[in-house]
């Protein structure tokens, strides 16, 4: 019987805060690729909480999620990881989660677009992990999110017209380079 009283608790939780935590997690975060990561080890403590202590246990719901998530960045960012950032050794990209899946039998499947497809993928991917970290947090909160520019430019502790240059700026570049 305690399952669904800790799921349903742990929903209320997770709607009220989710998108303050994210806003926090991606403003603090040093990479884009870990924010997701760094999200679910924030709520999947958040749940055991619950499990070990009880449902009436959190009082300040966000003031708990945004701790939790406090420490899983910091944890996450250990002095090896920040040096990472600045001197990439061993860098590689194997991102095969990103291919996309095609069905060669549908006769409306062109070989030629499908590869022309995944280059200009290939090359937009490439002109925007280029970027400035702070470009990358732009375009993850504005295109992934959803947050809009005046939230971002609050997130990000930027001006507005800020963020716009950035974004804009880079959609330029991308429209260039995929004409």
């Amino acid at each position: 019987m305690a399952g669904p009283i800790i799921t349903s608790r742990f929903n209320e939780i997770y709607n009220a805060t989710y998108k303050a935590v994210l806003s926090y997690v991606t403003a603090k975060c040093g990479n884009t690729a870990d924010i997701q990561d760094i999200m679910q080890e924030t709520y999947v403590e958040i749940y055991q909480i619950l499990t070990k202590r009880g449902v009436d246990y959190i009082k300040n719901e966000k003031a708990l999620c945004l701790r939790i998530a406090k420490q899983k960045l910091s944890r996450h960012y250990t002095l090896l990881e920040r040096l990472k950032m600045f001197v990439p050794i061993l860098a590689t990209n194997n991102d095969d989660d990103d291919v996309e899946r095609v069905d060669f039998e549908d006769e409306s499947f062109v070989v030629e677009d499908f590869a022309i497809n995944q280059i200009l993928q290939q090359e937009a991917r490439h002109l925007i992990t280029s970027k400035p970290l702070v470009v990358k947090k732009v375009f993850y909160l504005f295109y992934d999110v959803g947050h809009t520019i005046p939230e971002i430019a609050q997130i990000l502790s930027m001006s507005e017209s800020n963020v716009k240059h950035k974004l804009y700026r880079t959609l330029k570049e991308l429209r260039e380079l995929l004409k």
